[in-house]
């Protein structure tokens, strides 16, 4: 935790009330989200219990298992949610744009995409783990099940793997995001509780956040956010239903305990719908952090790769082989640090937090040369000095290279240092002429941010083996994907 954070939690305690962390929304909202809210029985890892599950807040559809421990009820349950989630995904493979890329070959990319909302990250992996149970089921021989329960699965695959890309916004987790954008005064452990986090960021009228925090710890007025359920309720409520619809001896009362058990279940994923729709709410109300469109356009790019993939029947495989592994988890660290830096740029809240580390600087200018010249070279080059004067607890180092806060492409080299003072070297941003382009340099009296870092990912191409030339360390080339190899079974992860 941040200096900056652990001082806004003290005021929210102080206060009564979480502390905005954040000026612009980090994430992408869609005009269209679809909200989830997946329940899990006790002590089963894959068993899916209901499902609560829309676009809007006042429609939702209610899905559930009454033995969750049955095979085929729990691939109708799957058959059911894929009838809801699969016409969704199609809504967005329609429009797309033609693109041609740097090796001059034409591709499309859907020109939206869907987002699937969780109450929290337990939500996200139940998904991901739902879809990876099923993605391998056969529509054919023996024991066949509907084309849509392994392509759901597979989906679902896609959409936990993209979760755990950093920027990635095609499944949110509401905790998470919320808690990125507000600080509340409880500890991070007990931000993952939806009602208990919200209870801070807006509480009812009269009560302050620690009061409506502590009413979320009642489970019978604030159930659980899934996917596990109270203890409490399992034992008393759940069980008991089960039971019944076990013990039913003829259809009519398997429909009426199943019934019954839909309504108790529908009580328990209510109150966290009304919550995760009043989330939206709040998040929408914020304005969004101009990095936000670059990456959902990854998102989209992603989303319809993927679209192309399954079109073609380019089987899913199990398991990453090395060398694809190794590529993922070096993008993802590229763009965890992308994010970072983009996120800094866009909100000077967290800008702020760079500048107490001494990663950035904030100053005046009180002198400028926007004409200078640097003529060392055979030819002469534009680069304009100016002098920053900084009150930050920032140690500057003689040649090394700083971006502008204000002017991405362009950066500044320290070429002297006089107490609080820096003389910057300019150079980007400023048109390819000897004479800068109006307003591309700073003036006298106006305040400018540096920051050791860059908000653009670095695009370079990582030098990694082929396919074929994995090395023994890393298991020796993957054998060649064989369908009719054991992927009639479920997958064991």
């Amino acid at each position: 935790m941040s200096v900056l954070s652990a001082l806004a939690k003290a005021e929210a305690v102080r206060s009564g009330r979480a502390q905005p962390t954040a000026t612009v929304r980090h994430v992408h909202l869609a005009e269209r989200p679809l909200v989830a809210i997946p329940l899990r029985l006790a002590g089963e890892a894959a068993a899916p219990l209901a499902v609560m599950i829309g676009t809007a807040s006042g429609d939702q559809n209610v899905l559930t298992v009454p033995q969750p421990r049955d095979r085929v009820l729990r691939l109708r349950f799957i058959e059911q949610l894929a009838d809801v989630i699969l016409p969704y995904l199609a809504s967005f493979l329609g429009d797309v744009e033609e693109l041609t890329s740097k090796a001059g070959e034409t591709y499309t990319r859907c020109l939206d995409a869907p987002q699937l909302w969780t109450p929290n990250p337990g939500g996200q992996n139940f998904l991901k783990l739902l879809g990876r149970s099923v993605r391998f089921h056969r529509a054919d021989g023996d024991n066949p099940v509907p084309e849509a329960v392994p392509l759901l699965g597979r989906w679902l695959t896609w959409f936990g793997d993209r979760a755990e890309h950093p920027g990635s916004a095609v499944l949110p987790a509401m905790t998470s995001v919320l808690a990125a954008h507000w600080a509340s005064g409880q500890s991070s452990l007990e931000d993952g509780n939806l009602a208990a986090l919200l209870g801070w960021i807006d509480p009812p009228r009269g009560l302050t956040g620690a009061e409506a925090a502590a009413l979320a710890e009642d489970p019978l007025r604030s159930p659980p956010a899934g996917p596990a359920t109270d203890p409490g309720f399992d034992n008393e409520e759940l069980a008991p239903l089960i039971a019944a619809y076990n013990a039913a001896v003829d259809d009519t009362a398997r429909s009426v305990a199943a019934e019954r058990l839909e309504r108790s279940l529908r009580g328990q994923l209510e109150p966290t719908w009304r919550l995760m729709w009043r989330g939206i709410e709040l998040l929408r109300a914020l304005p969004e952090g101009a990095s936000v469109a670059t990456r959902w356009t990854d998102d989209r790019g992603a989303f319809s790769y993927f679209a192309a993939e399954l079109a073609e029947g380019t089987p899913q495989s199990r398991r990453d082989p090395a060398v694809r592994a190794v590529r993922k988890l070096l993008q993802r660290e590229r763009a965890l640090e992308a994010l970072q830096a983009q996120c800094a740029f866009d909100d000077p809240l967290l800008m702020l937090e760079h500048r107490v580390a001494g990663a950035a600087v904030r100053g005046t200018v009180v002198h400028s040369e926007p004409e200078r010249l640097d003529r060392s070279g055979a030819r002469p080059k534009l680069r304009p000095h100016i002098h920053l004067r900084t009150a930050d607890p920032f140690t500057a180092v003689l040649g090394e290279e700083l971006t502008c806060v204000e002017r991405p492409k362009q950066s500044g080299v320290v070429v002297e240092i006089d107490g609080d003072t820096l003389v910057l070297e300019l150079s980007g941003g400023m048109g390819r002429k000897l004479i800068p382009e109006p307003g591309s340099v700073p003036d006298v009296d106006e305040e400018l941010g540096f920051a050791r870092f860059t908000p653009s990912p670095f695009t370079g191409q990582l030098n990694l083996p082929a396919r074929e030339d994995t090395p023994w360390t890393h298991g020796g080339p993957p054998p060649e994907y064989d369908p009719d190899h054991s992927d009639d079974g479920e997958d064991p992860q």
